[in-house]
């Protein structure tokens, strides 16, 4: 088997080249080579600098993520990057695209670094749970700062090539079209300066701007081990010798490798990659063009399933029903983009940029031109199929027509049309702008093609999408409503909003069920009749405890919309228990959640026996990038695997819950649903 690495002779500079597609991954080939052009290089008297350089696209992008669970065959990293550090002879490390993770401390290891102004450099480990363990918590303080590492490793967010410049992680930028030549001559000019190892260089900056990250960073981190460990072996560079704090950051490392949280986070990572394929498609299927997409409705979904597209420069036809609504929806459009420039997310150009794709209209046909068209109307399904109807007759051949919801059946949906095979379902999360799932919703008759397209289209508007099949609810909201149930029969039985809600926060979530509930509107869904209450809801609904919008809900809001529990809600809860002849009980949070989480594996176990889910990580990626489950735990049938599904199941029956034959079978054989 050929090596992945190459070296090439320019007289007294050997360049050593990786061409390992598509990122250049450090795995153990690409580490032998490196090990062997350094030696050919020292070996060499006639060399007198070394320049390390990736083909492709990227310089070297990280580790092989897939060795990780696999014993580390050597040279390890680490070894690797001591090797290039102790060379006698200058080093230099020509990056261009990214140098991430392995790739970053690969250049650390070198002497001197060059990079292309489009190269990002970073380390992104702490996304995985992990920290740099080839020695970057030790090197970044020495290179570029307490303050640039503390960002770099706590954040995982790369720098880009002239933020890099300014803290000192490189030394100098190249010409985008002449990074080879120039990483040549930049290494003739150092061969008089000679080596300068990382290791002896002294740490800089200000030790105190670790704790000040870590207080800044608190909320975000919570629950989080990975980034208080990486924050404590910068903290050691800042007290040890160089040896010392290597292996501190070693034992970190490992202690990190194999926790449950590292675990679930590759999980995840590798799961959301695996979303975005497509099962029972032939490879021949080809997508659709889509040129331009029609939004049904100018609301807050709509306009914000329109930002997608227009922030990816497709052109959009918006359609509304009246004009004062239409003209709402347009300026509630400009406003989100002019914010983002004004924080300096985007330049102003950008903004009439989009807006300048944006096509407004109070007349459906001025959708004829549509390649995809987005119902994104209130759910109701009459009115849906009302709308199909008549998109049916006013769509181009070939047009897909999609909607936007949340429970409704999509083959009900389509077959108001004549063409059920380019109709599919495109829930979208709310605020559509800003969340990053997607489910796609694919019917009994949705072709293939029409499925391909949705999927494709959603990582140019940058979103993870996750195939989902036809049934209430889809995949999120159906395992979204046995929680709510349950969370509801354990206020009646004792349980106040504040406890449940603070045992869902505890372990990860964002928010708990009420709190939730009080975001989006205690009303939604309500039947606007304050004389009929079958329900704790439709109480607190009648008497216009409507949640934030209305500073009352399951909880009372100050003017900062900070909750307190309420007297009013709790005797509307008490005054239910008591007429259905409950007695109220002391309700222990890990009850809470065996009723509330463990019922949401069982429908997830439900959803995968049914095929309404490709596979069980899809269920993964529904539920941390859709509903906030801690990525640390790895989505919930992640978590019933680390908890142990013979754990699941017993929790289940001790309350009476009816057991899926698959989490049944799991529980019964050991089995895992995630690997």
């Amino acid at each position: 088997m050929n090596s992945p690495i190459s070296t090439e002779r320019h007289d007294d500079v050997l360049v050593i080249v990786s061409n390992n597609p598509p990122v250049n991954a450090l795995g153990i080939a690409v580490r032998e080579g490196l090990v062997a052009g350094i030696r050919e290089a020292l070996a060499d008297d006639t060399v007198k600098a070394i320049v390390i350089r990736c083909e492709g696209r990227t310089f070297f992008a990280g580790a092989d993520i897939t060795e990780f669970t696999k014993p580390m065959m050597d040279p390890g990293l680490p070894e690797v990057c001591n090797l290039i550090e102790a060379s006698t002879k200058p080093v230099i490390a020509a990056i261009h695209g990214t140098a991430l993770g392995g790739g970053c401390e690969v250049t650390l290891g070198c002497h001197y670094r060059i990079a292309v102004p489009s190269a990002k450099i970073g380390t992104p480990e702490v996304k995985l749970g992990l920290l740099p363990g080839a020695g970057g918590t030790q090197r970044l303080p020495r290179v570029a700062g307490i303050e640039a590492a503390v960002e770099l490793c706590g954040t995982g967010t790369p720098f880009g090539a002239r933020k890099a410049l300014e803290a000192g992680l490189i030394d100098r930028l190249a010409s985008e079209g002449s990074l080879a030549a120039d990483a040549i001559a930049f290494a003739r000019e150092m061969i008089a300066q000679g080596t300068r190892p990382s290791r002896d260089l002294p740490v800089r900056g200000d030790v105190g701007a670790i704790a000040a990250f870590a207080r800044v960073n608190a909320r975000k981190f919570r629950g989080f081990e990975a980034p208080a460990a990486n924050l404590a072996c910068i903290e050691a560079a800042t007290r040890l010798p160089f040896d010392e704090g290597i292996a501190f950051e070693k034992a970190e490392f490992f202690k990190l490798l194999t926790s449950v949280q590292s675990a679930a986070q590759r999980h995840i990572f590798f799961a959301e990659r695996q979303a975005s394929k497509i099962d029972g498609i032939a490879s021949d299927v080809k997508p659709r063009a889509i040129n331009r997409v029609g939004v049904i409705g100018a609301g807050t979904m709509g306009g914000g399933i329109s930002m997608n597209f227009l922030s990816a420069g497709v052109a959009v036809t918006i359609v509304e029903m009246q004009q004062e609504a239409l003209d709402r929806g347009i300026g509630v459009i400009r406003k989100n983009y002019e914010a983002s420039a004004a924080k300096g997310r985007i330049k102003p150009e950008q903004v009439e940029g989009a807006m300048g794709l944006l096509k407004s209209t109070l007349a459906l046909d001025d959708l004829a031109d549509c390649d995809l068209i987005i119902e994104a109307v209130y759910e109701n399904m009459d009115v849906k199929k009302d709308i199909f109807g008549k998109l049916d007759a006013i769509a181009k051949p070939g047009a897909i027509l999609a909607s936007n919801t949340s429970y409704l059946d999509i083959d009900e949906i389509a077959a108001s049309t004549s063409r059920p095979q380019d109709v599919l379902g495109t829930h979208f999360f709310s605020p559509a702008n800003v969340m990053k799932l997607l489910e796609v919703v694919r019917g009994a008759k949705t072709a293939p093609d029409a499925l391909m397209t949705a999927m494709g289209l959603s990582k140019k508007i940058g979103k993870i999408a996750v195939v989902a099949g036809v049934c209430h609810g889809f995949i999120g909201n159906r395992m979204l409503e046995p929680r709510q149930v349950e969370a509801m029969k354990l206020l009646m039985e004792g349980a106040t909003p504040d406890q449940i809600d603070k045992v869902h926060v505890d372990f990860g979530m964002p928010m708990g069920p009420f709190q939730m509930a009080d975001l989006a509107g205690v009303d939604i869904g309500w039947h606007r009749d304050p004389t009929r209450i079958e329900s704790i809801r439709d109480a607190l609904a009648a008497v216009g405890r409507w949640g934030q919008k209305t500073g009352k809900g399951f909880y009372d809001y100050d003017e900062k919309r900070n909750p307190t529990p309420s007297s009013e809600t709790q005797q509307i809860i008490d005054d239910f228990s008591s007429k259905a002849g409950l007695t109220k009980r002391v309700i222990s949070d890990q009850e809470i959640i065996e009723r509330t989480l463990y019922p949401m594996v069982n429908e997830g176990a439900l959803i995968l026996e049914e095929g309404m889910a490709q596979r069980a990580s899809d269920i993964d990626v529904v539920w941390v990038y859709g509903y906030g489950w801690p990525v640390y735990r790895g989505g919930p049938m992640f978590w019933a695997d680390t908890e142990g599904n013979d754990k699941i199941v017993a929790g289940l029956e001790k309350h009476g819950f009816k057991i899926a034959p698959l989490l049944r079978k799991m529980a019964d054989t050991g089995g895992r649903f995630t690997g």
